[in-house]
Order: structure tokens, then sequence, then C-alpha cells
């Protein structure tokens, strides 16, 4: 009876060994053939946290499931491009460049491996192309006129304003572009594409250098001698009507513009400040929509008229102005406004600032 009993045991314990190592090689091989997706996300994960080398090891995993996946291979090169290892970028990137599903982010990533390697007539070749791809693509406009800037500043200034034409919500255009109209002295527009980029890009390093330079611009424009009688926009090129139909309206939009702005000239002999810039463009807004808005929709003013109905109008400047004008000013500010500032915080951060179509006032 005993020697029955033991044989039963026996007989129980394989069976459960032998379940055991069943489960066990069924979980292996279901690691063994993780869902790619999911690898991929993990793989996005480490890229995220600057963990290339596994974001790497995972991408190539996925790889292996997903044979010649465009999405996998982009991934594979940006981060082989981040970790500085462009001989192998441009390994996974070249073929990629050629393939009919080949994207934007295609060519982006492929000019920023030729720009860091110092190949700047390959960049060229890639950007054109992708252009020619994707002629309304504004981020290889911004990133072609980056290439060109330090010798072609001019070309580089034609790409940028034409990047803003065609697709009118990519912010980095608009960065460029304020600077170089900073530095070329058109006022005006260096002020309305500084802070539109604001409102696209609001809170990344690039944002803090704009908003020194939107607060000096200002300054600027109140400094200069009557700039609402001496404005004149740039006229379009070519001699066709439409052309000057649209020169006529970039210049009397420009005009209308400076003249509104400037009639608030006497609030800034009290200086240039968040609380001074809060009552010179309050006032011009709304002049602007007694006289001008009608015939001249624009979205930024739009948005600051929103603002201004809203009561955010205040934290709004104080956000564009107080820490450029002065920061233990606007620290103080904001210990007596942190209701006021969270709420506009909120609003900027729950709301896309999108340009519409039909909007293009600038005479490139």
């Amino acid at each position: 009876m005993f020697v029955f009993f033991v044989g039963i045991i026996l007989n129980n314990m394989k069976s459960l060994i032998f379940s055991v190592l069943l489960l066990l090689t069924s979980i292996c091989n279901a690691q063994g053939e993780q869902d790619p997706m999911s690898l991929h996300e993990t793989a996005k994960g480490f890229l995220r946290q600057g963990d290339y080398e596994n974001a790497l090891l995972v991408l190539n995993k996925t790889l292996q499931q997903k044979p010649n996946d465009l999405e996998v291979l982009k991934d594979i090169l940006f981060a082989n491009y981040l970790k500085r290892d462009f001989a192998k970028a441009m390994e996974i990137g070249k073929p990629l460049v050629d393939r009919t599903d080949a994207d934007v982010p295609v060519f982006q990533m492929m000019g920023m491996v030729y720009k860091s390697i110092a190949e700047n007539k390959e960049a060229e070749k890639v950007y054109k192309k992708g252009m020619a791809k994707f002629p309304d693509a504004g981020v290889l406009y911004s990133e072609y006129g980056d290439l060109l800037a330090e010798k072609e500043i001019d070309n580089a200034l034609k790409l940028w304003e034409k990047g803003i034409e065609l697709e009118p919500n990519h912010s980095s255009n608009y960065y460029y572009v304020a600077k170089q109209y900073a530095q070329k002295g058109e006022i005006l527009w260096s002020i309305l594409y500084a802070e539109m980029f604001l409102n696209m890009e609001s809170f990344t390093p690039r944002s803090t250098e704009i908003k020194n330079l939107l607060l000096d611009q200002y300054k600027r424009f109140f400094t200069a001698a009557s700039p609402a009688a001496t404005y004149t926009a740039k006229k379009a090129a070519g001699n066709s009507r439409k052309a000057n139909d649209l020169a006529n309206k970039a210049n009397e939009f420009s005009k209308n513009v400076a003249e509104a702005l400037y009639q608030q000239a006497s609030q800034a002999s009290y200086g240039i400040t968040p609380e001074t810039l809060v009552a010179i463009r309050t006032r011009f807004i709304l002049d602007w929509y007694e006289k001008y808005a009608d015939k001249y929709p624009f979205r930024l003013f739009e948005h600051q008229r929103q603002l201004l109905q809203e009561g955010m109008f205040e934290a709004y400047n104080y956000w564009l102005f107080g820490p450029a004008a002065n920061l233990k000013t606007y620290q103080l500010w904001q210990q007596y406004h942190q209701a006021e500032l969270d709420t506009f915080l909120t609003f900027v951060r729950s709301k896309v600032f999108k340009v519409p179509e039909g909007q293009q006032y600038k005479a490139f």
C-alpha cells in the first residue's frame, strides 16, 4: 500500500513539474515574441530618457520583427544622431531619403546629420529634395535657412519667410525671422513675429531669448523717430497686378498697425515696463478693433483681445515682459497675482495658437 501511495505522489510530482516547465516555456516564448508595438514604445521611452544604448538595443529587436519599417528605422537614425554616431546614422538614413514613403522627418534628420559633420552641400541636397516632395513643410525651410545663415543671410531670410507663408504654424521660422528683422531694423514685424513665436513655443530656452528681444524691440519702436510716419513695407517682387495688390495690402496693414501703436506714445514717456505695456497694448487693441479689424483680421490681435475680454491680459503681459524687464519686480508682482497668473498659464497650456490661412500681410 505504501509503495502504491508513493507511486501516486511521484506521478503527481512529475505531472506538476511538467506543467511548470510547460508554463515557463510558454512565458519564454511569449517574451521572445513580444508585441513589436510594445517594444517600439519601450525604445521610445529609453530615447526620452537619453538612454540611447538601450533604445538601440530594443529598436534593433523591434526591427527583427518589423523588417524595413520606416518608423522603426527613423528612430534608429535619430538615436544614432543623438548618440553622435554619425557614420551609423548615415548608413541608416541614406536609403530612407530615396524611399517613396519617406516623410518630412526623414529629410529633416538627414539634414541634421550632414550639418553635424559639416557636409553642407549634402545637407542642401537633402533639404531641396525634401522641399520638392513636401513644398509646404515649414521645418525644412527653417532648417535649410539655418544652414545658410552664417554665409548667406539674405537667402536664409527668404527661406524662413517662405516657410511662414507656406506653413504659418511652424514656430521656428518666426524665431529666425524675428531675430533677423531686429538686426535689419524692421522693428514692427520683429515685434509681431516675436510675439507670435512666443504663443506657438511658450516654454523653451528659445522663448526666454525672444522675450528679451520683444521687450527691446518695443523700446526701439517708441524711441524711433515717428515710425508711423516713416514706416514703409517692402514691395512684392514682380510687376503683376496680384503682386502689387499684395504689396499694397501689406503696406497698408503695416502702416495702420504702426500708427495705432504709436498713438500710445504718451504712455511710453513713463518708460517701457510691463505696467506701461499693459496700458499701451490695451489701448492699441481697443483702437484696432474700432478701426481696422474687419478689414485686416489677424490671429495675434484676436488672441490679445480674447485675453483682454477674459481678464487675463495683465497676466499675459507680465508673463511676456516681466522677467526680461526686471526679475525681482516680476517676482514681487507674482506674489500678489499668483491666482491670475495660474489662470493664464492653465489657459495657454490648454490652447493651441494657430494662424489661419489668408492672414499673410507681410510683403516678402
